[in-house]
């Protein structure tokens, strides 16, 4: 395996990393213990910043993986990738949002979007790691190219 080929293993390993410490972070609170879930909080947060640095380093130095499945799903797999792009980005936005109520101290605000957020960043991290199933184990095969052409062909 070359270090083309392990690298999207890698940063996908840390967006489920950052989701599963999400979880974790939850039920801590929950339990009302709120240092340690501040601190598996940040840690999530760190876990995300990790893959999004890889995914975007990946992506201005060597491109986006093309398609190489079947071309009877091509379609209904643009679909998805868009949606899981969109989702995304909407999740790092609350992700931020959230982080940033926690450190100014509005917890009732914090509170209230952490649920909206934690929800979405679990199906932002179950659709990436879906892409990177797709992509790299199912079919994999597809030529690197950069991120535009990836998407639309």
């Amino acid at each position: 395996m070359t270090w083309y080929e392990i690298f999207p293993t890698i940063s996908t390993s840390f967006i489920a990393l950052s989701a599963i410490l999400v979880a974790i972070g939850w039920r801590l609170i929950i339990l009302r213990k709120r240092e340690a879930h501040e601190k598996t909080m940040i840690a999530a947060a760190v876990a995300a910043v990790l893959f999004f640095l890889m995914y975007t380093s990946r992506t201005i130095f060597v491109g986006n993986t093309n398609w190489g499945g079947p071309e009877s799903l091509e379609t209904i797999y643009r679909i998805f990738l868009v949606f899981h792009i969109v989702l995304a980005m909407v999740a790092a936005v609350f992700g931020i949002s959230t982080l940033v109520l926690a450190f100014k101290k509005s917890f009732a605000k914090h509170r209230k979007l952490g649920r909206v957020t934690a929800v979405t960043w679990f199906v932002t991290a179950i659709t990436g790691v879906t892409v990177y199933v797709l992509l790299y184990l199912m079919y994999p095969g597809g030529h690197t190219k950069p991120v535009i052409d990836a998407i639309f062909g």
